[in-house]
């Protein structure tokens, strides 16, 4: 019904957005669609599919919304065959709205006041403006409950005013001055100019700005400071500009009975129309912007979590803190806690040779390969504290420890270290964030991982949907190691969930880890389907099977066998034998009634040339300037090393090492023009920059990267 449709919408064709909904209606997963059902879809990627799902969403929840209203209507027995044509032809949400709204249940509105006194007749014969002397002989209006003219000119007014305001193509022409014209208001919120928490929206004390165009972050800094209460916000367009359509449209002629509708017409507009269209054109503007800031968190927090591992190796994590001293760790391979305790490196106890003591004796105890620091309090001087005395023998990494503290007292921390406190769990996570980021930050909200703009001010639900996506496409790109993940990183997995990654952790328990992605089907609760679209994306190292730890989904195996064989060789043997490849004629193996295409033979082709090859690369580490500390160390015109810690519309900020996140606005990022920062950096990249601006007291840095 929709396919036409949604494919003129995104540009693909009707058969692929077939395709891609009767996949999904099968219970097909997103990420098992993109990697495993190319020639179903004709090859759409992950964003194209989930914009697809989206928009057949909305045009369903649209139909149900059209369906109810001509229900509805009809109960009411207003449901005219125009009414019906207009309705079932609309495309758009606010003008199916607007035709509506006149037979919308509603609370009682003045307009309905003076029916009930039976002026509807009155307002109807002032509303045509053709009767010259009706206001000469009003008195067959007057009731027991209408004494005076004065009362009955006024509620025919209240009736004409909604008459106007419920009229669908005064409210069409009304509501295109707003998204053409509309300015932007704001000024200090009644008494509150002067308070101390107000400061901060002070650019916004006398601000005027054309909503079209206006960047989502300085609409999104205004609305903060509207909720907050320290700023009073209108938004219209020229109201008198705005009303030379509608004027000429209701007002008929110069006489009395005019002047009254004029009247009627200018009440409608501020009491009714102004305050609802303003509301829209906001509401829209702020979905508009939550997009715009959103999708810049998405891809921020995509980048994060696709940050480059250590891997496999044997850490040493600290977290950080002057008084209360530093919390450190040893990590096993598999992130296991080996061992803690705390040293005293900095004032006030200054224990410099004791926590030089301790930290090399849990060095070559625990066979430590590299050392992890937490960037927060007291993070650099941590820092050079190790350099002191670990030089160059060992890796120092600085971790963003953003959202360890959330981790560390979450139950899931508890569970599993009862008997540690979390200061302990911090520094555990600390050094798994180094190990495997994916791994350890798909065990927290992702809203708390530090990266976006204005992440707290945006539609909750939109933005936890659009993270949801974000942490199942990162996981299932990387692929998880069956008997090591966690119950968190296997719950996002496509098709499993928490109950079925809570069955899978308690059955590798009981058998003591996987030999084979074919003992999934023995997981109580894991049926047929979970276990297609799961398998492909789960990895099991040393298994018998050697496609066991590659992208090949078992449903493949044969077919893989078979090209085995074509070249006269064992299937252990095709993986990383390019020469062996050579020899296979990939068209050979296309078969159409089994949905296998070239699609599918190349990424096979490529899976066993590289298998288990991570796509997120190697960590490096960054060396920041070590006579550099603190932000009153710094002079304007210094180059400095740092590293990307968050990107927003407009511009970066980079972490130089002095405790204050530097900004690189877009117009100094580079020589050319940029439509946005992410064609220039990405998360976690590492940049040399130069200090341009320096304001100690604001604790804020301008920094370039331009030359």
């Amino acid at each position: 019904m929709w396919e036409p449709q949604i494919a003129t919408t995104f540009g693909v064709k009707s058969k692929q957005v077939f395709s891609v909904l009767e996949l999904l209606a099968e219970g097909s997963t997103v990420p098992f669609i993109a990697r495993y059902r190319k020639e179903k879809t004709g090859g759409l990627d992950e964003v194209q599919i989930i914009d697809i799902k989206n928009e057949f969403e909305r045009l369903e929840a649209f139909r149900k919304r059209k369906d109810y209203i001509l229900q509805h209507i009809e109960e009411q027995g207003k449901l005219t065959s125009e009414l019906k044509k207009l309705i079932d032809e609309c495309s758009e949400a606010t003008i199916l709205e607007d035709l509506y709204l006149p037979y919308k249940t509603r609370r009682k509105t003045r307009a309905d006041i003076a029916r009930d006194k039976g002026l509807e007749p009155l307002a109807k014969v002032i509303f045509e403006q053709k009767e010259n002397r009706l206001l000469q002989n009003l008195k067959p209006y007057l009731t027991d409950s209408i004494q005076t003219e004065a009362e009955a000119i006024q509620g025919a007014k209240d009736i004409i005013a909604e008459w106007i305001n419920e009229d669908a193509a005064v409210r069409l022409h009304l509501r295109e001055q707003f998204e053409q014209h509309a300015n932007l208001f704001a000024k200090p919120a009644r008494g509150k100019k002067d308070l101390p928490e107000a400061q901060k929206f002070r650019d916004y004390f006398n601000f005027e700005q054309r909503l079209t165009g206006m960047p989502s972050h300085r609409f999104l800094a205004v609305m903060r400071g509207y909720d907050l209460g320290f700023l009073s916000v209108k938004a219209e367009p020229d109201p008198e500009k705005s009303l030379r359509w509608v004027k000429r449209k209701i007002l008929n002629g110069y006489n009395d009975l005019s002047d009254i509708v004029a009247d009627a017409l200018d009440d409608s507009y501020s009491r009714l129309l102004q305050p609802s269209l303003e509301n829209e054109i906001l509401s829209n503007e702020k979905k508009r912007a939550d997009e715009e800031a959103i999708a810049v968190f998405a891809l921020n927090a995509q980048q994060l979590l696709l940050a480059s591992p250590l891997g496999e190796k044997r850490v040493l994590a600290l977290d950080p803190g002057f008084r209360t001293g530093c919390k450190w760790v040893c990590l096993s391979e598999r992130g296991e806690l080996l061992a803690n305790g705390a040293i005293f490196p900095h004032e006030p106890q200054r224990q410099i040779e004791t926590s030089q003591t301790t930290i090399e004796k849990a060095i070559r105890e625990f066979q430590i390969e590299a050392i992890a620091v937490g960037n927060g309090t007291a993070g650099r001087e941590t820092l050079q504290f190790l350099q002191n005395f670990v030089g160059e023998t060992l890796p120092l990494f600085m971790v963003n420890e953003s959202g360890a503290s959330i981790y560390s007292a979450s139950a899931a921390a508890r569970e599993e270290f009862p008997g540690h406190d979390v200061t302990v769990r911090g520094a555990v996570s600390i050094g798994r964030r180094l190990m495997d980021p994916l791994a350890e930050l798909v065990k927290i909200d992702p809203k708390s991982i530090g990266v976006g703009q204005y992440q707290h001010d945006v539609n909750q639900s939109l933005l936890q949907d659009r993270l949801t996506d974000v942490v199942t496409l990162s996981v299932n790109k990387v692929g998880v190691n069956l008997n090591t993940a966690s119950q968190h990183l296997l719950s996002y997995v496509s098709g499993l969930g928490p109950a079925l990654a809570e069955k899978i952790i308690s059955y590798r328990k009981e058998i003591k880890g996987f030999e084979s992605r074919d003992e999934l089907k023995k997981v109580p609760r894991l049926g047929a389907k979970a276990f297609e679209q799961c398998a492909g994306f789960l990895r099991i190292r040393n298994s018998k099977n050697p496609l066991d730890n590659t992208g090949v989904h078992p449903e493949r195996y044969d077919l893989v066998k078979k090209m085995a064989k074509k070249a006269g060789v064992a299937v252990t043997d095709l993986i990383g034998n390019e020469g062996a490849w050579n020899r296979i004629e990939l068209e050979y193996f296309i078969d159409e009634k089994s949905d296998i295409g070239l699609p599918t033979l190349k990424d096979i082709k490529e899976e066993m040339l590289k298998p288990g090859l991570d796509p997120r690369g190697q960590a490096e580490n960054v060396s920041f300037n070590i006579s550099v500390r603190k932000i009153e160390d710094l002079e304007v015109g210094m180059q400095m090393n740092g590293v990307v810690t968050n990107i927003t519309n407009f511009g970066c900020f980079v972490d130089i090492g002095v405790k204050q996140d530097g900004l690189v606005h877009i117009s100094e990022m580079a020589n050319r023009f940029i439509k946005h920062p992410s064609e220039v950096v990405q998360l976690g990249q590492q940049v040399s920059v130069r200090v341009t601006q320096i304001d100690i007291d604001r604790k804020r840095l301008g920094l370039s990267m331009k030359d």
